[in-house]
């Protein structure tokens, strides 16, 4: 399964997480904004997607910061992860998920999915305060 998850950042430096929904798997875990692609998408054109459809907002600028393997799994996962910089509009929970703004050195504080801790360390070495 291949899946892209975007962390979208702001001049505060916090980053958006979303909470999965009652009646998902994991429901009630935290997790970057994302979701799977669609037969012969690309990563970038699904993020696009995914936060539109998931969020309503317009991604105009963005950057692939890895790709994490994770073959544990039950099925295995390719995450393609990407920092947004720059979208249109105000993000809004359209799948029914909570939404929270929180600082990049605090990602680890919340109950984030296994699979996003390589992406939270990347992010807090490139964008944290203590870099």
């Amino acid at each position: 399964m291949r899946v892209v998850a975007g962390a979208l950042l702001d001049r505060a430096g916090l980053v958006l997480i979303a909470q999965r929904p009652r009646g998902k798997v994991l429901a009630g875990r935290w997790e970057f904004p994302g979701g799977k692609l669609a037969d012969g998408e690309s990563p970038s054109d699904a993020l696009q997607r995914e936060l539109r459809e998931e969020l309503g907002i317009d991604v105009r600028q963005f950057e692939w910061v890895l790709d994490i393997e994770n073959a544990l799994a039950k099925s295995p996962l390719t995450l393609h992860c990407f920092v947004v910089t720059e979208y249109v509009g105000e993000p809004q929970p359209r799948d029914g998920q909570a939404l929270e703004w929180v600082p990049i050195e605090q990602l680890s504080q919340h109950d984030i999915l296994e699979a996003d801790q390589p992406f939270i360390e990347a992010l807090q070495r490139r964008f944290g305060r203590a870099r």
